[in-house]
């Protein structure tokens, strides 16, 4: 046999092994999706942002984000654009390493999409507070968020509007009374 027999076999699996991870790696699934496909551009690029959440790859978090992102509820402190979630999700994965990311509902409408994710994990890193760092004991992190994505014309969130329910996080690392 001549090894020109073997050119397709070789040709797919170098294709195969040179894929970006991220684009091979399971993204989540809505547990309730209404109003298009989980596979259409909207509701991937909602997708890739949980994922990215739950990760951590900053590599998600691009493919997810427009270069002209825009967070409309920018928390204080936080830079505006690709950094902000990028900072963010640093800050969260080294107090919740193991942290998971469900979508619980999914509407996509045009080129609008709203999520309510549920996120949980175990606090077993630090958090940084203004009061100093807090050491996690292992206790439980279970909280909900909802969030509303506008994706352009390239199937990237282009502005971001969010709600978590940080008076639940807040209490459950510790930072606040329960």
């Amino acid at each position: 046999m001549s090894a020109s027999a073997f050119s397709p076999a070789i040709l797919a699996l170098s294709l195969l092994a040179a894929a970006p991870v991220h684009a091979t790696m399971n993204l989540p699934m809505p547990a309730h999706l209404s109003g298009a496909s989980a596979t259409g551009a909207v509701a991937l690029a909602a997708r890739r942002y949980a994922a990215f959440w739950q990760s951590g790859d900053p590599a998600l978090a691009r493919l997810a984000l427009a270069d002209n992102f825009i967070d409309r509820t920018l928390p204080a402190g936080r830079p505006q654009g690709l950094a902000g979630p990028l900072q963010a999700s640093q800050v969260f994965h080294a107090a919740v390493p193991d942290l998971k990311v469900a979508i619980e509902e999914m509407l996509v409408a045009g080129d609008r999409v709203t999520l309510r994710l549920h996120f949980t994990g175990s606090f077993t890193g630090v958090f940084p507070t203004p009061q100093g760092i807090v050491q996690g004991q292992g206790q439980a992190i279970d909280f909900q968020a909802f969030d509303l994505y506008q994706v352009d014309a390239q199937g990237r969130i282009s502005e971001n509007w969010h709600l978590e329910d940080n008076l639940a996080l807040l209490r459950q690392l510790g930072v606040l009374p329960p």
